[in-house]
């Protein structure tokens, strides 16, 4: 909920919802306005009554001052919301459901997720995600299955969140899914376990078709920090997207890969900045006294975030 300044200070909550009733849809969204800003729970009932309002403006308005409040009352109103008919109001209370906190919450979100619509059962997915409950997994692991990517996107990170070893089996077949976007997914996912298994799953990512996908495989190897990742890390090196590139540079420093020192120093010659860059905070990381000369020969690197990284990096040397 919103910290505000004492409700008076907005005046009566029960005046202001009078005009809620205003034949003029401004008066009335306005009204909802002012209830919002007294951040005040008595104000909830009303907002939650204007969600049935005649006017998209005054629903709209509605599903951001819900978006304020917390807990299962809020939740209610904004689960109604979702399934309005306007798409600007949907598309905020999708937004809003993100933002809650408390776990009583989720009750109004767990009958969504068999709603016909796949933008209602994602955004339910959405909202549950930091609610962390228990009884939202069930749903989700059948969801990795929903004929919706974005739906199957929304419950990995429910699950993901959940951070259970028993559904890492869901979340490495997740990493085959025939959309880019959950592969991706399923590997981001997937750093909240050391298991070997999972690192080999993230590490064959690295050889995905979609770039993107490599790239995120690339970062969530660094975040899983299993060194059996070095070699297929050090082949991303030579991928042909820069951003797949810069990724793998990041886990192997991260990895303290020395295996990789020769392969990271030719990247010191990298016609792009940010690969330089990149390449230097790796060496810094690993911190192998061997990449000195290299370093010291980018101290007067054209561009200066490189020059002050490369100075960074040779001070981490042993």
């Amino acid at each position: 909920m919103s910290v505000s300044e004492p409700f008076e200070a907005f005046g009566d909550i029960e005046t202001i919802a009078e005009r809620l009733l205003d034949p003029d849809a401004a008066i009335r969204r306005l009204a909802v306005i002012e209830l919002a800003e007294t951040a005040s729970p008595e104000a909830l009932p009303h907002l939650i009554d204007a969600a049935d309002d005649e006017n998209a403006e005054v629903r709209l308005q509605v599903a951001i001052a819900l978006a304020e409040f917390d807990g299962a009352g809020a939740a209610g109103g904004l689960a109604k919301l979702v399934v309005d008919g306007d798409p600007s109001v949907t598309q905020a209370a999708a937004d809003g459901l993100a933002e809650l906190k408390h776990q009583e919450a989720g009750g109004s979100l767990l009958p969504l997720l068999d709603h016909a619509s796949a933008f209602v059962r994602a955004a339910a997915f959405r909202g549950l995600k930091g609610l962390r409950r228990q009884d939202s997994l069930g749903p989700a692991l059948i969801a990795l299955r929903d004929a919706d990517a974005t739906v199957r996107v929304q419950a990995l990170g429910t699950v993901a969140y959940l951070k259970l070893d028993s559904t890492i089996p869901s979340l490495i077949a997740a990493t085959r899914d025939e959309d880019a976007e959950v592969r991706a997914a399923a590997v981001n996912a997937l750093t909240f376990t050391a298991q070997p298994a999972a690192a080999e799953a993230v590490a064959a990512a690295l050889g995905d078709a979609n770039w993107q996908v490599r790239a995120a495989a690339a970062e969530s190897l660094g975040r899983i920090g299993h060194g059996s990742a070095a070699d297929a890390l050090c082949k991303a090196l030579s991928d042909q997207y820069w951003q797949v590139q810069q990724k793998s540079l990041g886990a192997l420093g991260k990895l303290k890969a020395n295996m990789a020192l020769p392969r990271i120093v030719t990247l010191l010659e990298s016609d792009m900045p940010t690969l330089r860059k990149e390449a230097a905070a790796a060496l810094g990381e690993i911190g192998d006294s061997s990449a000195r000369e290299a370093l010291a020969a980018h101290a007067d690197d054209p561009d200066p975030d490189v020059r002050k990284t490369v100075r960074w990096a040779l001070t981490r040397l042993i």
